[in-house]
């Protein structure tokens, strides 16, 4: 006895047609690719230029969405969307889950999806910590290289972590600097990266006088940490420093405070920055900086839009909080290269 099923089954198979076939068709594979791959396929000295013609061409990059999972436990979902016309369509997924951290999980994990814009087919499934990691620090390493002293010597890194560890190597392949001095609150964080760096040849100290002292030796001062609180004073920035600020992402978080913003001019990667960071928000709401005091993007440094440093004397100050088109701009970086590998 039949219910009628088969039947349907048959007729909706039969209107599927069959895979394309023939010397005109190339089915593309699914790329997946993993962290130390992305790593390989993202050295600096190929990511830094290609983030720079990516920022001075532009991409469709909408605002990134914030979908709260669970209130409670602060869980978060992000998408990062950018495309670029005919060429490439992306989107990072970000899953940020506090919580893991009492559990010895990680609190956040990501991963980039890219696809072509021109068929819509996907291409590949990218490790998105370390696109993320790259990325980062390339931009700021790009920005630098419009803002910074061309004789900058000496970096500062403030916070020794998974973003800090990378910050020499960006801003060492832009800048010919010979000396990296690096902070942490927890002084065998900085310790293990100073010994990372020797290892790789690099002159690295770890900031043994106080942290007042090392920013107002250095030309260039990164800081990449989580802090709530200012951890660089304005007082102690020497004329011609560039202040690069990659931690906050929030408005409840700060690492500069109002006389870093008061004596420098600022830059910064997108509009976003102004919403999302508090390294501008209370400024802005304190009535400290203005938005049109906002000197310029990195999009329009790129495209030589507005001036980058003036002279040897100015203070320059640049915040990131990240976007979709660099995240876009080093997938498709990945891609090239890990398609040109063998299948296996």
């Amino acid at each position: 006895m039949s219910d009628g099923c088969g039947a349907a089954r048959r007729n909706i198979g039969d209107a599927i047609p069959p895979a394309p076939e023939g010397p005109g068709f190339l089915a593309r594979r699914l790329l997946n690719i993993t962290a130390a791959e992305t790593a390989r396929a993202l050295p600096f000295e190929v990511l830094v230029p290609a983030l720079r013609e990516g920022f001075a061409r532009g991409a469709h990059t909408p605002a990134r969405h914030h979908h709260t999972i669970d209130e409670a436990a602060n869980a978060t979902l992000l998408l990062m969307p950018s495309w670029t016309d005919g060429e490439h369509l992306g989107v990072k997924l970000v899953n940020v889950f506090p919580a893991n951290s009492a559990a010895g999980r990680p609190a956040l994990s990501s991963a980039y999806v890219l696809a072509s814009a021109a068929t819509g087919e996907h291409l590949a499934v990218i490790d998105g910590n370390e696109l993320t990691r790259r990325r980062t620090v390339a931009t700021s390493a790009l920005a630098a290289s419009h803002l910074a002293r061309r004789d900058s010597a000496t970096l500062l890194i403030v916070g020794a972590g998974h973003i800090g560890g990378l910050a020499a190597a960006a801003y060492r392949s832009v800048l010919d600097l010979r000396t990296v001095l690096v902070y942490d609150r927890t002084p065998a964080h900085a310790r293990r990266l100073v010994d990372a760096l020797h290892a790789e040849g690099v002159d690295a100290r770890p900031v043994t006088g106080g942290l007042a002292e090392a920013a107002a030796a250095a030309d260039i001062i990164t800081c990449a940490t989580l802090a709530t609180e200012p951890v660089i004073r304005g007082e102690w920035l020497a004329p011609g420093t560039h202040l690069d600020l990659i931690g906050s992402f929030r408005p409840s978080m700060r690492e500069a405070d109002d006389a870093c913003v008061r004596r420098g001019t600022v830059y910064i990667d997108t509009p976003v920055a102004l919403e999302e960071s508090g390294d501008l928000t209370q400024p802005i709401a304190a009535g400290v900086l203005g938005r049109d005091d906002i000197a310029g993007t990195l999009p329009q440094l790129c495209r030589e839009e507005v001036p980058g440093r003036r002279d040897a004397e100015q203070i320059t100050v640049f915040k990131a909080v990240g976007s979709g088109l660099a995240d876009l701009t080093a997938a498709a970086v990945v891609y090239r290269s890990a398609s040109r590998r063998p299948p296996e």
